[in-house]
């Protein structure tokens, strides 16, 4: 007979079956049971420096990988890390929340033990509003099925799941004959046979179709579906700011990044001026619609998400996301010419201006554009690091990350952490804000612990720069650290400081070289120089606040 397992045993057995192989954390008495098995378990423990550090780690592995996890204590672990989940929440991204809490025999008496804010399930209370499914393993005979149901949840619905044990219940034994189940829906073969019809005949009615590829095309692992439909069909792609990088942008049919009225006018154009434009997993989001400066019809799309699917005005209930894009793609859907598109010249040739003259953002680009290769993930954190960074050149799928719809300052650093070890061959070039490395850069510490060597890029312009434009003042200014001298003060050797174009150069070369090491280069800007996207966001937002 099989031995039983223990509630935590099972966890860390279910985690590791899907794919997980780290849990990203910070310890604390509630959960340093479960803390000693993930220890002896195949799972490696990513300590933290902060638990939003750890949220946002496990949210960009996840994105990389499929499913992330991290691993809190009680309340002041897991409120820490409520806005990294929030973010996951909102932009799709699967990552089981593991909370220690207090014993169920420690309940008795509603005591005032240390963590507890309210009542014992305040917490479980604040995660509903932020996961897809929770569960307290408070009951030895269910836990093992709740444990399934969750962890169902996370990988079909691709957003957070929160799981709470009880310290006094993690080496607690579940049923000894219990067998995994996975919960899956199923679509409704008639109606997903009526929606494709009607959307092959839409497409090869078209005179000027295009797709808009956008973030769950990742989540779903859809990207090569879209490749393949997009090369036999020679219909053109275009992609959102939050889903940049859904394919790689060497293929000739690919357009660019569409932002409204927001990005690159040839852009706008091809897909504004589609009689049949394919909406594949579209966030309708503000930033994604270029504040809402987007002119698309609904009439003439094609909607299809995980939560929604319209032809025209036509909509279907009943079809999963996932089977309605390899029916479309296995659909006969005519081959026509490919439209000219008018590329962002990414040739790695561009030369760095002249050398004395003083540093800026579109050279800082321009200069990291020429930098990327195909093992390089970039990251970006909120402000010019995101807009700036919008026509850089990804050369393969999935290796663009940055908060573009929930757009959480903070979140480029820790990401890193949850990219080198989700994709440990490749690099991250991570790009952030002087004001967003004040709230999370001290997970440097963590990135050299863990020996990993990303290549920081800290926009050093004084302040928070997208506020600017908007509404200026003193509460805009931020601290004058010297970010430069962070890796001397980690044992990571010296970075580099960096205020002309040559000099920033420079550095680039010196990281280049310096593959295994975290480098660091502090790009000093002009507190009132941003990139041409940016100006063309904060006017629009500005109008709102005035």
């Amino acid at each position: 007979m099989t031995p039983a397992l223990s509630i935590g045993e099972y966890l860390i057995r279910r985690l590791h079956a899907l794919g997980v192989r780290h849990v990203f954390g910070i310890p604390g008495d509630y959960v340093l049971g479960f803390y000693d098995m993930l220890e002896r378990s195949p799972l490696e423990v990513v300590n933290t420096c902060d638990e939003q550090g750890a949220g946002f780690a496990a949210d960009a592995y996840a994105r990389v990988h499929g499913l992330g996890a991290l691993c809190v204590t009680y309340c002041v672990g897991g409120l820490k890390v409520a806005n990294a989940v929030a973010g996951a929440y909102a932009e799709k991204s699967p990552v089981v929340v593991i909370s220690g809490s207090p014993g169920i025999g420690e309940r008795a008496r509603d005591p005032l033990l240390h963590h507890k804010v309210r009542d014992f399930d305040t917490q479980k209370k604040v995660f509903e509003q932020l996961t897809v499914a929770s569960a307290v393993l408070d009951d030895a005979r269910t836990a093992f099925r709740e444990i399934d149901r969750v962890l169902s949840a996370a990988l079909r619905f691709k957003r957070p799941v929160y799981l709470e044990l009880p310290r006094d219940l993690v080496g607690a034994c579940g049923p000894a004959d219990h067998a995994p189940a996975e919960e899956r829906g199923e679509s409704d073969p008639r109606t997903l046979r009526t929606a494709v019809n009607e959307a092959v005949t839409r497409i090869n009615a078209a005179r000027r179709p295009v797709i808009l590829a956008d973030v769950e095309l990742h989540r779903f692992h859809l990207q090569e579906h879209v490749v393949r439909f997009a090369r036999r069909t020679q219909i053109p792609v275009a992609a959102t700011l939050l889903g940049k990088s859904v394919v790689g942008e060497q293929h000739p049919f690919y357009l660019g990044v569409y932002e409204g009225a927001m990005g690159r006018d040839e852009v706008r154009r091809h897909v504004e001026g589609s009689d049949c434009l394919v909406m594949l997993g579209a966030f309708m989001t503000d930033i994604n619609l270029g504040v809402f400066t987007a002119r698309l019809d609904p009439a003439r799309s094609i909607y299809a998400t995980s939560e929604r699917l319209s032809v025209g005005l036509h909509r279907y209930d009943d079809v999963r996301f996932e089977d309605f894009v390899p029916a479309l793609v296995r659909a006969r859907v005519r081959k026509r010419t490919l439209p000219r598109i008018q590329r962002v010249d990414a040739r790695p040739s561009k030369r760095p201006g002249s050398p004395g003259a003083a540093l800026t953002v579109a050279e800082v680009f321009a200069q990291l554009n020429a930098f990327l290769d195909g093992g390089t993930v970039v990251v970006a954190d909120v402000g010019d690091a995101l807009f700036g960074a919008a026509d850089l050149f990804i050369h393969q799928r999935t290796e663009f990350l940055g908060p573009a719809y929930y757009t959480s300052m903070g979140f480029a650093i820790p990401a890193a952490l949850g990219v080198g070890k989700a994709k440990p061959d490749a690099r991250a070039l991570v790009v952030v804000g002087d004001g967003a490395f004040q709230m999370t850069g001290m997970e440097l510490a963590t990135l050299v612990r863990n020996r990993l060597d990303p290549v920081v890029v800290v926009l050093n312009n004084s302040g928070f720069g997208t506020e600017r434009p908007m509404q200026d003042g003193p509460y805009n200014d931020v601290a004058r650290v010297d970010y430069h001298r962070f890796p001397e003060l980690l044992g990571a050797d010296r970075g580099w400081k960096a205020d002309t174009a040559g000099a920033f150069a420079e550095a680039l070369r010196e990281a280049r070289e310096r593959r295994g090491e975290l480098v660091l280069i502090e790009a000093v800007l002009d507190p009132h120089d941003r990139s041409p996207a940016l100006t063309r966001l904060t006017k629009r937002l500005a109008e709102r606040i005035r």
